[in-house]
């Protein structure tokens, strides 16, 4: 029998530390981090198990908020060790990562699956031993051309990209929301709407 999400009490965005990776798409999961940090009033930054947390209320329900300080493809170690401090089952866990295999600036939620060639998601999967976590995915595109994938992904953006990178996590720290307040699935159907990009 196959997991089910359930009530979301940790959030945790992936990304590089670091100011130089600071305006990057792969830095995605850290930016919509910040963001709900700044809508919902996080006072506080804390230092623990390998990452930056700070606790919120969303929708009336208490949620960490974290960034793991360790690169991208170790994101695992801090992830799993949080899931442990907080109690939080995997399927009380929400991942915002970048995606190249969504179009720029598409947000897509998931629940469950593969790392799609991740290394973030790779190293979470790994550390907690279960792929049951839910997902907020933010479309970065393909790099044009014959750009290396690392290079478009640590690319500082600036200009017109910038600003189309500052809407998608906008809208990415929407999806966040409806998912902690509604659940998962309904937030999924509604996000990703009738496309059927909901199963990918």
């Amino acid at each position: 029998m196959s997991a089910s999400p359930d009530v979301i009490t940790l959030v945790c965005g992936l990304g590089n530390p670091g100011d130089e990776y600071a305006s990057t798409r792969h830095n995605a999961g850290f930016a919509v981090i910040d963001e709900l940090a700044r809508r919902h009033g996080a006072s506080y930054w804390k230092s623990q198990a390998g990452a930056e947390v700070a606790s919120v209320t969303i929708s009336g329900r208490e949620v960490v908020l974290a960034k793991p300080q360790s690169f991208m493809n170790c994101s695992g170690g801090p992830v799993a060790k949080l899931c442990s401090a907080y109690h939080a089952t995997p399927q009380q866990l929400l991942v915002v990562h970048d995606d190249l295999d969504i179009p720029a600036g598409d947000v897509r939620v998931k629940f469950a699956g593969g790392h799609g060639g991740h290394n973030g998601l790779r190293s979470i999967i790994d550390k907690l031993g279960s792929r049951d976590f839910s997902r907020v995915r933010c479309g970065i595109g393909r790099p044009p051309g014959r750009m290396d994938p690392a290079d478009y992904v640590l690319r500082q953006l600036k200009g017109d990209f910038a600003e189309d990178f500052s809407a998608m996590v906008g809208e990415a720290a929407d999806a966040v929301e409806e998912v902690i307040a509604d659940g998962v699935i309904p937030a999924r159907d509604r996000v990703n709407g009738s496309t059927g990009s909901s199963s990918r």
